[in-house]
């Protein structure tokens, strides 16, 4: 028997690379380094500050959706998971409009995305809920699988089990993560029985 029924994942960082420069994004927007875009963006209280600092957003989104590629294994990962019927979601902090554009890139196959405008953005834990909800999953038997902080805090705050994507580059995450991963592949291991 597998030891976990499905796996969400995280979009940009975890199965896509759309290199999004965040010290440029920030420089541009003239937000504080150390919290998180969106978190400041939710501070200002200056509409048209407001609607420039949400365009330069949306550009900088929209240009790595366009020139996104996929993590190294993340494309042949999904396709097992599915031939092996393991229900499948993405659950991002980015916009539905870079979504689309990037699963249009890849051809993204998963049962359901959700985006900052569907749902309280992580580390909120309303979207994982609404996924376990929709697909009918069992928190404590899902795995969510990313690449920041924010993407563990809202496995544990759903009651999923927080899995750390390392890229070489997060390692200081890891003691918030209850499995560890420096290569997708090995989350097979944990959600597809072997035969026989």
């Amino acid at each position: 028997m597998s030891r976990y029924d499905a796996v969400v994942f995280d979009l940009d960082g975890t199965l896509v690379d759309s290199n999004l420069d965040f010290a440029a994004l920030r420089r541009e927007l003239g937000f504080p380094e150390g919290e998180g875009v969106l978190e400041h963006l939710a501070t200002l209280s200056d509409p048209r500050r407001i609607e420039r600092s949400r365009t330069i957003i949306d550009r900088h989104e929209m240009q790595g959706a366009a020139s996104a590629t996929w993590i190294d294994g993340a494309q042949a990962l999904l396709e097992r998971l599915h031939d092996h019927a393991v229900p499948t979601a993405i659950l991002t902090r980015n916009s539905r409009a870079a979504v689309a554009r990037t699963r249009a890139t890849l051809g993204l196959s998963v049962e359901l995305i959700l985006t900052r405008e569907d749902c309280a953005a992580k580390p909120d834990p309303d979207g994982l809920l609404r996924i376990t909800r929709t697909l009918a999953l069992v928190p404590s038997r899902t795995l969510y699988v990313g690449d920041f902080i924010y993407d563990l805090q809202a496995a544990r705050n759903a009651g999923m089990v927080a899995v750390l994507y390392c890229n070489g580059r997060n390692q200081r995450f890891a003691a918030d993560a209850d499995l560890v991963v420096d290569r997708l592949e090995t989350l097979l291991d944990w959600v597809v029985t072997p035969p026989g």
